[in-house]
């Protein structure tokens, strides 16, 4: 983010402007989803017109990478946040607060998590540096699950194993699929946490 005070005042209103604009398309896509993201529409709610809008937002694809990209950096610096508190406990311990945290960033916005985690944006490409990111909260993952190096082919798999078992629960939850059942989800997530492949550890790190 950048520094208010070096910011002239056209800096600062563009920059105001623009925040807007990302709050109205995630309460357009919490209504309709992110397919539906209309800049025309965002324009209307805020009183421009749209050209006026483009002077501020280049298109959908510009505006949809940025909240993804806001997305994924929240989650990632969730992430991290949670191995440092977790560093030096229960070699276990850090994959499932990692696995808690990520249920809890979902929970507290879903249309968050299905931007990056749902069904794809019809023509939309992320560019490269999202998924740089979206690599970077896998390699927070795989420092903490695995207990061989992170490029291990058996330690990927783990990891995968425990990345796919989990965002399939969420998004059933998420989605609402587990209304009218007896079941709770929270009991759920926890049990399949205990299903997982274990962690192994390293016979060369000690006991």
């Amino acid at each position: 983010m950048a520094d208010t005070g070096t910011q002239t005042p056209r800096e600062r209103y563009r920059a105001h402007i623009r925040a807007e604009i990302r709050e109205r398309a995630w309460e357009q896509i919490a209504t309709a989803g992110a397919s539906a993201l209309s800049l025309n529409a965002i324009a209307k709610q805020m009183g421009m017109s749209g050209p006026a809008l483009y002077r501020y937002c280049a298109g959908r694809d510009e505006l949809i990478t940025e909240l993804v990209r806001e997305a994924y950096r929240s989650l990632a610096d969730t992430f991290h946040a949670t191995a440092a508190s977790e560093s030096g406990t229960d070699p276990a311990a850090p994959a499932a607060a990692l696995a808690h945290a990520l249920r809890g960033w979902a929970l507290d916005d879903p249309q968050r998590y299905f931007l990056v985690y749902g069904t794809p944006v019809p023509g939309y490409h992320a560019p490269d540096d999202v998924s740089g990111i979206a690599s970077e909260i896998m390699t927070t993952l795989l420092d903490a699950y695995a207990a061989s190096p992170p490029d291990g082919p058996e330690a990927l798999r783990r990891a995968l194993t425990f990345w796919t078992r989990l965002h399939g629960l969420l998004s059933l939850e998420l989605a609402g699929h587990f209304t009218g059942m007896d079941v709770d989800p929270a009991l759920m997530f926890a049990a399949e946490l205990d299903d997982l492949p274990p962690r192994r550890r390293d016979p060369h790190r000690g006991h």
